[in-house]
């Protein structure tokens, strides 16, 4: 297929920064991957602040501190999810302008972006602080972990701006193909985390809070990094303190397609805050073990959503510029090396379920729970990457109701009704837990099924390439 752009795109008032990637044109399995893997790396290293925070209270603390640590997770991914929703508009509207060539767009955007995430973050500490004792009360959990549920995620609140910048500066320079940078600041921030965590919880004794503290900290440091990187860039992501300012036209933009995905993760976490009830029901040894099997569950659905959004970038660059079937191999080429690096990942994971449980935990009851539900969950991973890739595709062509819709129906409408009916038909944990893959196995049927109907080019946000 040929790599040729259709028609002749002026030349950006500044070419590349030496960074940021072109992916309309080129070999495209070596842009997802080149792409993927820095993201990949940065998450995992991301994924280190939980893990760490959780491998340090699981082996320093109480088992109560241990399980309050690791069933927070869907109250913060309520409010980050949202944020995280409205950045990815803000990141395929970049792509789609920077593959169209259109610099001074690219340079609103970037600007009514860091805007839109400073007036919400200082939303979402009070909001986030104040949700706290209602969210907790959802889940039922239990009276010797509340308190440090409480304590945990008053701090954390406090300082999720510093998490919330550096998504933003983080998805603008992946939209112009930079997934380097944000993962060296990520490996920084990791290790600060660590040695942080290290401080406060063992020489410190601060328990939870300790760690609570350590994570905040450490997202500060990785805002002001990327922050950094946005005023000394050279091209159009660069960030000037006197330009900053909303531009109706383009947030307009950005809602249009981060909104619908902002409600489908926000609403999918807060489902997950019942769930949690669901899980606490069976005591504090199962929630650690749920704990572990969450930790776990992040670090395997990683490789996936780095192609996904290596995906949705590839689809939004080229797209920009009307290349539809490029933008379809793009997919196909994803698609096959999600389901080939899941299914790799996750055969360790069987094997070895057990000794990783007890890595973290090694109380016996805990150890017992969480290597359960490894086994039984894991082997169903491979069902996610279809709906990852394909909702990230449609989200690049700048459609993310459809992802919404189906995502809502499946991950929390479905699932509640399932978790309701299991719960009275047969009330034991891996009944419960597997209506998990079996919102995937819908989810990923239905997602595929619309994108394959679906135009791509009719979403795009860029009307003429050449202007």
């Amino acid at each position: 297929m040929s790599s040729k752009r259709f028609g002749q795109a002026p030349r950006r008032l500044s070419l590349h920064s030496g960074r940021d990637v072109d992916m309309t044109a080129g070999s495209i399995a070596r842009h997802i991957i080149s792409f993927a893997i820095p993201l990949l790396l940065g998450n995992i290293f991301q994924q280190l602040y939980n893990t760490v925070d959780t491998w340090v209270i699981g082996n320093y603390a109480t088992n109560e501190e241990y399980s309050a640590v690791g069933n927070v997770g869907p109250i913060i991914n309520t409010l980050i999810g949202f944020f995280t929703g409205l950045s990815s508009g803000a990141g395929v509207v970049i792509s789609q302008y920077y593959g169209a060539h259109r610099n001074e767009d690219v340079e609103k955007a970037v600007h009514t972006s860091i805007v839109m995430t400073l007036v919400l973050g200082v939303a979402f500490t009070a909001i986030g602080i104040a949700m706290t004792p209602l969210m907790l009360n959802i889940t039922k959990m239990d009276s010797t972990v509340y308190p440090y549920a409480v304590t945990y995620l008053s701090i954390y609140f406090s300082g999720i701006i510093g998490l919330m910048l550096y998504n933003i500066g983080a998805g603008i320079l992946r939209a112009v193909g930079d997934s380097r940078r944000p993962f060296y600041y990520l490996v920084v921030c990791a290790l600060m985390n660590t040695g942080l965590d290290i401080l406060f919880v063992l020489v410190f004794r601060m328990g939870v809070a300790g760690v609570a503290l350590a994570t905040i900290i450490s997202q500060l440091v990785s805002a002001i990094l990327v922050i950094i990187a946005l005023l000394r860039a050279s091209n159009c992501v660069k960030l000037q303190i006197k330009k900053l300012r909303i531009h109706w036209d383009i947030l307009k933009k950005i809602f249009s397609v981060g909104l619908p995905a902002a409600l489908q993760l926000a609403i999918t976490a807060f489902s997950n805050v019942f769930v949690q009830s669901y899980i606490n029901h069976f005591g504090p040894d199962c929630m650690s073990g749920w704990t572990t099997y969450s930790r776990v569950d992040q670090l395997l659905f990683l490789p996936m959503q780095s192609i996904a959004l290596a995906s949705t970038t590839f689809v939004g660059q080229n797209l920009g510029c009307n290349q539809v079937d490029r933008a379809k191999q793009g997919v196909k080429q994803a698609q096959i090396l999600a389901i080939v690096s899941t299914v790799i990942l996750t055969v360790p994971v069987v094997i070895f379920a057990d000794p990783i449980v007890a890595f973290f935990n090694d109380k016996e009851e805990v150890v017992h729970y969480g290597g359960m539900l490894l086994r039984w969950i894991s082997p169903f991973y491979v069902l996610c990457s279809f709906n990852q890739i394909y909702a990230g595709a449609l989200r690049g062509a700048g459609n993310a109701k459809a992802p919404m819709f189906i995502m809502v129906g499946t991950f929390v409408v479905f699932r509640q009704v399932y978790l309701f009916c299991m719960s009275r038909i047969w009330n034991e944990i891996i009944p419960i837990a597997m209506g998990y893959p079996a919102g995937w196995l819908l989810c990923s049927v239905l997602t595929m099924l619309f994108f394959y109907k679906t135009n791509l080019s009719k979403n795009r946000l860029v009307d003429d390439p050449a202007n």
